[in-house]
């Protein structure tokens, strides 16, 4: 039996994928919700987040968007051109993103210079506790793990459910309005770049998984994807409550210090 997975219907519905990628998609969709609903949206969109919970965010989310390119890079090494066609799809798309990650990281800066968190702040500040733990899970899977759970677990679940997000915050007049006209352009480039409309990004990395995995792969094989994709959302949703914690403890340290 052949069990190549070659796609067939349009890249962008899920109905194009093998049944096992709609079932694992389907059951990570309460974890996606999590983070896609998060109240620290709402906070955004509705132009009443506070200067310290946006700073949270801003720092404590910097090390996974800075650091995206090297998982990316993590993922390219275990690539083999010409053993598969997974491997081949794989390389070519990894090499031709990892540039443009870069520029992200960039304009993160931008949005939290726009934002009231100056770069230097998150580039020294210390992160809230627990804000890093998304990071450090990409770090472990796309070190340690396959190529298709280190692709679902980033460019797939991650980059996937941040369109989302983004998109929303993004569309939102009163967030555009709670920024300063100058400058307020490149302040929202990151999310602009981000927001779901045109973005394929997640679903070319949908389609390496499947090609990678194919079309009847073990069922242990289908489960450790998914754990991986939830953890990925899982290790976000707690980094935001994180984020929306006031830093006591810290305070107290630095007092006491």
């Amino acid at each position: 039996m052949n069990t190549e997975f070659v796609r067939t219907g349009s890249l962008t519905e899920l109905t194009s994928y093998p049944k096992w990628a709609q079932a694992m998609v389907e059951a990570c969709e309460p974890a996606r919700r999590s983070v896609r609903e998060h109240v620290m949206w709402d906070l955004m969109s509705e132009g009443r987040i506070d200067v310290t919970t946006m700073s949270n965010f801003m720092v404590g989310t910097w090390s996974l968007i800075e650091r995206f390119p090297s998982f990316m890079a993590q993922n390219l090494l275990k690539t083999q051109y010409g053993r598969s066609a997974g491997d081949n799809l794989a390389r070519r798309w990894l090499v031709r993103n990892i540039r443009v990650e870069q520029n992200h990281a960039e304009y993160w800066l931008d949005w939290a210079d726009g934002a009231g968190v100056p770069r230097q702040q998150v580039l020294e500040g210390r992160p809230p506790r627990g804000t890093q733990m998304a990071a450090e899970w990409c770090h472990e899977v796309c070190g340690k793990d396959t190529l298709a759970a280190g692709i679902a677990a980033t460019n797939y679940a991650i980059e996937g459910v941040t369109g989302e997000w983004s998109q929303k915050v993004y569309d939102s007049a009163a967030y555009a309005d709670s920024l300063s006209p100058a400058g307020r352009k490149a302040t929202l480039r990151w999310l602009q770049l981000h927001a779901a409309y045109d973005d394929t990004h997640p679903w070319e990395a949908l389609e390496i998984v499947c090609t990678l995995m194919g079309s009847h792969p073990a069922p242990e094989e289908v489960e450790h994807v998914r754990e991986c994709i939830e953890r990925s959302y899982v290790s976000l949703h707690y980094g935001l409550e994180r984020c929306l914690l006031q830093p006591v403890a810290e305070k107290v340290e630095d007092q006491a210090a």
